[in-house]
């Protein structure tokens, strides 16, 4: 099963690069998030944290994509005994 996960840096570099396409500078977003320091858009722009979800919709609409847009996925194969494949399935 290949299972889909956030890839951290790569969905920080995308933060980064819709700020900058945006003209939208560190210190407007950490105003906008009311962040007394700039270290956490920091920390999402170089993969160290990801926003949470109530951010990343705020990102979305400032950068007028959707939040889809602003995340990037890789997938990460995961064996599954029989069971569980059946299970899967029978939801997918």
């Amino acid at each position: 099963f290949d299972k889909p996960v956030i890839d951290i840096v790569e969905t920080g570099k995308n933060i980064r690069n819709l700020r900058i396409k945006s003209g939208i500078s560190v210190r407007t977003l950490q105003n906008i998030f009311s962040f007394s320091y700039p270290q956490a858009i920091y920390n999402w722009e170089h993969g160290v944290d990801i926003p949470k979800i109530d951010n990343l919709l705020v990102l979305a609409q400032l950068f007028d994509v959707h939040v889809e847009d602003l995340i990037v996925t890789k997938s990460v194969s995961v064996e599954l005994g029989e069971s569980e494949s059946e299970l899967i399935k029978k939801y997918a």
